[in-house]
C-alpha cells in the first residue's frame, strides 16, 4: 500500500467531487481525502503515483503536484477470538466496475418518403 499526498488547485466542492470522481475510477484505490483548507489530496492505493497524477491532470486539475510518496501505516489490530464468532474475513467481495453500454449504431438513417397520391388529404403545389 501507498499513500500519496498531490497538492490540488481547488476552488470549490465541484472541482473537488471531480477530482474524487477522476481518482476514484482506478482500480485499487482504498481510501481518498481531501483537505479544502490546504488543497491536498491524500490517495491509499497499490496504484502507481504516476497514474494517479495522469488521472488528475487536465479538467479536473490541471496543476497536480506530488507532495509526499510513502507506505501507508495500517492499524493495528487486536485479536480476540471467541469461541461462537468465527467467520472467514479473509474473503472480500469484489464488484466488477459498472459499464456503460454505447448507444446503438444506426448505419443508415430512416427516411419516410411518401407521395401525393397514397395520401389523398395532402396538398400539392405545382
Amino acid at each position: 500500500m501507498k499513500k500519496v499526498v498531490l497538492k490540488l488547485d481547488l476552488h470549490d466542492n465541484k472541482h473537488k467531487q471531480k477530482a474524487i470522481k477522476a481518482v476514484s475510477t482506478l482500480h485499487g484505490i482504498d481510501q481518498i481525502a481531501v483537505d479544502m483548507k490546504e488543497q491536498k489530496m491524500t490517495v491509499v492505493s497499490t496504484v502507481d503515483p504516476v497514474d494517479v497524477v495522469e488521472k488528475l491532470r487536465g479538467k479536473p486539475s490541471p496543476t497536480v503536484k506530488i507532495v509526499s510518496i510513502g507506505r501507508a501505516k495500517e492499524e493495528k489490530k487486536d485479536e480476540k477470538k471467541e469461541g461462537g464468532d468465527k467467520k472467514d474475513t479473509s474473503k472480500e467481495v469484489v464488484y466488477p466496475p459498472y459499464w456503460f453500454l454505447p448507444p446503438p449504431h444506426h448505419p443508415h438513417p430512416y427516411y419516410f418518403v411518401g407521395s401525393a397520391e397514397e395520401d389523398p388529404n395532402s396538398c400539392v403545389i405545382c
